[in-house]
């Protein structure tokens, strides 16, 4: 008896349509979703939790219901849930942004480097030397491969196509307003603590996958070192990553103004250029292995 409720083919086309072409480049529903939260928050804002939920709550029922509509009116159409697959699906984009900056911190470009660390992560990068910034390209492929990839497969075979769109509303908002900055520190907390829960499961999964391709190092890190990361979730992917690489991830980290120091993950060096394409590679076989278990569950 499949346990999904869609189409594990529409799945499976969905991963190979962002294989093969990333983003949709015109049109994109995930943008279109950014630019009505960002109008709803000029209306909803306050420096209060219960604002932030009601911030959160309307969006993601909103995302949940249109995913509902999309359901009875197409039920298990491969091509529907394909297409829903393609646009929350974020794997291929990630790692074409940690190749174009790879190539810039091969070629010595610093300067190119810090002005597209942006595509990838917040982390402020006015004061990172190329160490820096080849650090947080691998810290960002590692977390993104759960958030980009793992995760929206994991909940569209959960809970269908209301699962992808709610996953990605959810990892939007937070990437949107769950920072711990002084306008967001309250606004941004029900975000935050959604994405927190949603990603669960599938960042272990994710940490897993890395260490199955990957070997015995990475399950000792993953083990280790994985909850030594401020986020319940990040540091199970960056902790098997930095096993599976042989390189030692976490350190100081600025975000417009505010410093967290984070613990240290892994034994082995400092991580180079070379080693984001190891990274982005390394996430897409996790991709793949996440789309043929899932669609080994159809």
């Amino acid at each position: 008896m499949s346990l999904m409720r869609v189409s594990g083919e529409g799945l499976l086309l969905g991963v190979a349509l962002d294989a093969l072409f990333g983003d949709p480049k015109r049109w994109h529903p995930v943008a279109g979703f950014g630019k009505v939260a960002s109008a709803a928050e000029k209306w909803v804002y306050g420096d209060s939790r219960w604002r932030g939920v009601v911030y959160a709550g309307v969006l993601v029922g909103g995302a949940g219901a249109v995913g509902v509509a999309l359901e009875r009116v197409a039920g298990r159409s491969v091509l529907v849930t394909a297409g829903c697959t393609w646009v929350v699906l974020g794997g291929t984009s990630l790692g074409r942004e940690g190749l174009v900056m790879a190539r810039l911190l091969e070629g010595g470009e610093l300067e190119g480097a810090r002005g597209r660390l942006s595509h990838l992560c917040a982390r402020d990068p006015r004061g990172l030397d190329e160490a820096g910034l080849v650090r947080a390209v691998v810290e960002s492929v590692a977390e993104n491969t759960s958030d980009a990839a793992v995760a929206p497969l994991v909940w569209g075979a959960v809970a269908g196509i209301p699962g992808l769109l709610v996953y990605r509303a959810v990892n939007t908002l937070d990437a949107m307003v769950g920072y711990r900055s002084p306008r967001y520190e309250r606004f941004g907390w029900a975000a935050a603590r959604l994405d927190d829960a949603l990603n669960w499961v599938p960042a272990r999964a994710t940490g897993a996958l890395v260490a199955l391709f990957s070997g015995r190092d990475s399950w000792r890190v993953l083990w280790r070192d994985g909850k030594k990361h401020p986020s319940p979730n990040a540091g199970r992917c960056e902790a098997a990553f930095a096993g599976a690489l042989g390189v030692r991830l976490g350190g100081v980290n600025e975000y417009g103004g505010r410093v967290e120091r984070r613990p240290e993950m892994g034994d082995g060096r400092a991580p180079e250029a070379r080693d984001i394409r190891r990274a982005v590679g390394l996430s897409a076989a996790v991709t793949f292995a996440a789309a043929a278990i899932v669609w080994s569950l159809r």
